[in-house]
């Protein structure tokens, strides 16, 4: 039984693995209304021509956690001048973004965080101000939540914020690892997948057609995945259970199915 639920997960690996804590963030802040918190890290500190990432999450006030469902967009401003975005707006559905941007001159910035939604329910625009120092000495964050490299299904899909990785991220966060066998094989498995999963991508972003096979490979697992937003997953049992349902019905898309599309194939061709 382990075995099986170690195969419906290995999907779920294809995103990053983050665990967050509000207490991650260097900076929080309220929104303009009050209605959530939002923490602002940038890790590596920004330096001019240099790439860092800005990791931001919306926190429940009084709670002292992420809120999912989150409807944003962001930009970075320069002595006046926008100097990255405004991204489109975006839907995060696990309350947290990490997004890369590069920095062309030193001195002081603004990350603008914009507001527009929650839990898929449009709100008034609730706009938050961050102010970083792009040269100077700012504390350096340990980030142990990535296991290394750009993953395969980032790879595939573009980015950490394409929304079929921020599905497999929510379904593995909020659905399997809820459950101790779910956990425990995570511990293992991560040991395992990281060992291969950044080569893969490097040849990804080399190979356009690979890219392109990879993600028509993944498309029925994101589909089937999806049977897990529609049931309550509470004890172990019904992990087992879902997951072994899971796993038969993509042995029908992946094996079967093409299999027997083969055989009418050939009976056709004999005739």
């Amino acid at each position: 039984m382990k075995y099986l639920l170690g195969l419906m997960l290995i999907p779920l690996f294809l995103a990053p693995a983050f665990a967050e804590s509000p207490e991650e963030y260097e900076q929080i802040l309220p929104s303009e209304n009050g209605t959530l918190n939002i923490g602002l890290t940038v890790d590596p500190p920004a330096k001019a021509n240099e790439v860092s990432k800005l990791h931001i999450g919306w926190i429940k006030p009084g709670f002292n956690k992420i809120q999912e469902h989150i409807d944003y967009r962001i930009t970075v401003i320069k002595d006046g001048q926008n100097t990255f975005g405004p991204i489109p707006l975006t839907h995060t559905s696990i309350g947290t973004v990490k997004i890369p941007v590069e920095f062309t001159s030193n001195g002081e910035h603004q990350i603008k965080v914009e507001m527009e939604g929650i839990l898929f329910q449009p709100i008034p625009l609730e706009t938050t101000y961050f102010t970083i120092e792009v040269g100077g000495e700012q504390p350096i964050q340990e980030n142990n939540n990535e296991g290394g490299g750009c993953l395969i299904a980032t790879a595939a899909f573009g980015s950490e914020m394409a929304p079929q990785v921020q599905f497999l991220r929510e379904i593995r966060d909020n659905t399997v690892m809820t459950t101790q066998s779910g956990t425990a094989f995570m511990t293992g498995f991560n040991q395992f997948y990281y060992s291969f999963s950044p080569a893969v991508a490097d040849y990804e972003r080399e190979n356009p057609v690979f890219k392109e096979a990879v993600k028509v490979t993944l498309t029925p697992m994101l589909t089937s995945l999806t049977l897990l937003n529609y049931v309550d997953v509470d004890t172990e049992e019904e992990m087992l259970g879902y997951g072994i349902s899971i796993i038969l019905l993509n042995i029908g898309m992946y094996f079967v199915a093409p299999a027997a599309v083969i055989v009418v194939i050939k009976k056709k061709l004999r005739k």
